[in-house]
């Protein structure tokens, strides 16, 4: 090795270090797959919140080894294997991996990828016309007929489900069709924050599952609360309301004539006395009858 080469080498050590040092947290993503207009674009998108950089697993082993102003990143080194991409952030990692999650694009297919969802082919006009197109597409089990010209196709059709490997024959159909099944991004391996390696397992975060238990679990808390009535800002007006029923109620059944249930007692003694009114005719009358049998 030439001693220019060292020299370039030690270069690159020393601006890693310095990128370490400059920031909180460090990412770990898979490169594989990655295309390389894909990875310009992402650099734009997050060029603001984090300095994006491929550099090689050798190169970024020397600098863990060399940074001692950072503990623990030692712990590093289980990962610098494969193709990877280095996001240097001052960014929350959790932040870190939404922004990643939903920078994510939907592309065409190559045999091999993975599909990203349920592959459904909708039922409709390919604008393909009639020829080997038939074949292609009866291969992959999607229902042709010929109409006006060009191939239909009958109905929605499921070809792949999420987590399939689309096979060579499919992946070709599929960018005929139009058809973009996998999403391509970068996928955190892990970040290391102030000691600490999460995982990306760790970073996957369900905003949608976390606001419902949020939602059920403030639902939950101010049912407690009413029910043990324990007065707060929340549920202050919610209790006088139901203080105000229950005491309203109270006073009702008992008879007791205030502003509030004056109008409401007069009502139900007049409801009585209607009803006592329309039975009095009929006890009259069997009274009568009662009074001639006797006689």
């Amino acid at each position: 090795m030439s001693k220019q080469i060292v020299v370039q080498k030690a270069a690159q050590v020393e601006e890693i270090k310095k990128m370490l040092n400059e920031h909180k947290a460090l990412g770990i993503a898979n490169l594989q797959k990655v295309r390389a207009a894909q990875l310009q674009e992402m650099k734009k998108k997050l060029k603001d919140v984090a300095n994006i950089r491929v550099i090689k697993n050798t190169l970024m082993r020397r600098a863990v080894a060399e940074c001692k102003e950072k503990p623990g990143l030692d712990k590093l080194e289980s990962l610098l294997s494969g193709s990877n991409i280095f996001l240097f952030t001052d960014l929350n990692p959790f932040r870190l991996s939404l922004l990643l999650e939903k920078g994510r694009v939907k592309t065409t297919a190559k045999a091999g990828d993975t599909a990203a969802m349920d592959v459904i082919v909708p039922a409709g006009n390919t604008g393909q016309p009639p020829g080997p197109i038939i074949s292609q597409l009866n291969s992959v089990g999607l229902p042709t007929r010929i109409e006006a010209g060009s191939v239909w196709i009958n109905k929605d059709t499921m070809v792949a489900k999420k987590g399939d490997v689309i096979n060579p024959r499919l992946a070709g159909v599929l960018s005929k069709l139009g058809i973009k099944p996998v999403e391509v991004g970068l996928t955190l391996k892990s970040v290391y924050e102030n000691g600490l390696l999460i995982m990306d397992d760790q970073l996957h975060i369900d905003l949608d599952g976390f606001r419902r238990n949020l939602i059920e679990a403030s639902s939950d808390a101010l049912n407690l609360s009413l029910n043990a009535s324990y007065a707060t800002p929340d549920n202050a007006s919610l209790l006088l309301q139901t203080a105000h029923r229950e005491a309203f109620n109270l006073a009702l059944n008992a008879g007791i004539p205030t502003s509030e249930t004056i109008g409401d007692l007069l009502r139900k003694a007049y409801a009585e006395a209607s009803s006592l009114n329309a039975k009095l005719p009929k006890i009259e009358e069997k009274q009568t009858e009662s009074s001639t049998q006797k006689g």
